[in-house]
């Protein structure tokens, strides 16, 4: 679960158009954040992004995977789509899109 600077460094590049973001160390990883909203993370220099069940087609379409570390179920995140990494303008797209999820989930009451 490493992540290169020059990998953190590339992504936060990419994603910059977004606005300000922050990232933060944990557990080997490296955790994303936009406006305070956790939408990403990213583990072995591979770029997850955050998704729900309206994006699974999305993602699954674009050939991505879900982030299942240490062999445990798959969590709400997805690889970015390989396509993404080479066009910024679509990788921005996708990160809105997660975080519109992150957003929703924030705002749904709590059971």
């Amino acid at each position: 679960m490493a992540v290169s600077s020059d990998y953190l460094d590339f992504v936060l590049e990419q994603l910059a158009p977004v606005g300000p973001l922050t990232s933060r160390k944990m557990f080997g990883g490296v955790g994303l954040y936009a406006q305070g909203l956790f939408f990403a993370l990213i583990d072995d220099d591979t770029l997850y992004l955050k998704g729900d069940e309206t994006l699974r087609a999305d993602f699954e379409a674009a050939g991505s995977t879900q982030f299942a570390p240490f062999g445990m179920s798959p969590m709400a995140y997805w690889t970015a789509p390989a396509e993404a990494l080479d066009d910024p303008d679509l990788m921005v797209d996708w990160a809105r899109k997660s975080i519109a999820v992150a957003t929703a989930r924030k705002t749904r009451p709590r059971k």
